[in-house]
């Protein structure tokens, strides 16, 4: 079974930009969705963005469409979200999850999750 596991997240000015990696431990993602969630204090879960891995498919949610982008790098079997132009709101910890289902914005449909790394936004 796949074990994600994240990096990149600190702290960052509204209007600034950060890129999370998400890699690999165990096997590869090549059989998987990959998705970003977001996790913000007193809110649920949140989906962000995924990734289908064989074919690069993306989708967002509509509160990060166009200043979030989603990418996999296969040769290093990582997968990135570089976020730019990034407000308060945005401040959670991201996780990285793999699921099998592409399409699917719902956390149950991930089975495996990274640790969570902190992305913290100041106004």
């Amino acid at each position: 079974q796949v074990q994600p596991v994240e990096s990149g997240g600190g702290l960052v000015q509204a209007g600034g930009s950060l890129r999370l990696s998400c890699a690999a431990s165990g096997r590869t993602f090549s059989d998987y969705t990959m998705g970003w969630f977001r996790l913000a204090p007193g809110k649920e879960r949140e989906f962000v963005a995924a990734l289908r891995w064989t074919t690069a498919y993306t989708y967002y949610a509509d509160s990060v469409k166009g200043r979030f982008t989603i990418s996999r790098d296969n040769a290093k079997n990582t997968m990135y979200l570089q976020m730019n132009t990034l407000k308060p709101e945005d401040t959670a910890v991201y996780y990285c999850a793999a699921g099998r289902l592409y399409g699917t914005r719902s956390a149950a449909d991930f089975g495996s999750w990274g640790q969570g790394t902190q992305v913290t936004v100041s106004s």
